[in-house]
């Protein structure tokens, strides 16, 4: 795909068969996916034009149902999403020593620790917009979030935001320390 195909966003099917190899999109069924990855596919082909994938990362949301949509201008269409929606893409500690995450749609929001978990490739992720959806850190965020970790006496992890040390619910095996 080299553009944003605006067949994706189509509401009825137009008339006559589409073109030979190809189907007609509708909003409900754009061909669009998001991988467990965070890479963006249409019709199994990846995406791979930086701008679209910029604008589809800027443009995803969450409805009140709990579908994921691109929305782009007045357009939209619900796409699949594997697995995580968001990626976290730096971390930092704001001035009142609280932890903020960057991700991926542009937009900063307060890191919840307790909402921290490893997968089986021991990569990171955490819960955000408001609990309805999952992150996935990217290598840069991960070793920020890194950088804050230390380990307690009592063997626990924490992460130290100032003066502020918050406990995190991962153990320390599952990040291959």
């Amino acid at each position: 795909m080299t553009g944003c195909d605006t067949t994706a966003f189509r509401t009825h099917s137009p008339s006559g068969p589409p073109p030979p190899g190809k189907r007609w999109h509708t909003r409900e069924d754009s061909g669009i996916r998001l991988d467990a990855r965070l890479r963006w596919w249409h019709d199994d082909e990846p995406i791979e034009h930086p701008r679209i994938i910029e604008l589809f990362n800027s443009s995803l949301v969450l409805d009140e149902q709990g579908r994921y949509q691109l929305q782009i201008g007045n357009d939209w269409c619900f796409i699949q999403v594997e697995d995580a929606a968001y990626e976290v893409r730096t971390v930092d500690v704001t001035p009142d020593e609280r932890l903020s995450v960057r991700l991926s749609d542009r937009t900063a929001e307060a890191l919840e620790p307790g909402t921290l978990a490893v997968d089986a490739e021991g990569v990171l992720s955490c819960r955000v917009k408001g609990g309805r959806a999952k992150a996935r850190f990217s290598r840069d965020a991960q070793y920020q979030l890194g950088e804050l970790m230390e380990q307690g006496e009592d063997g626990h992890l924490y992460l130290r935001a100032g003066q502020r040390r918050l406990a995190v619910p991962v153990p320390l095996e599952s990040l291959g320390a």
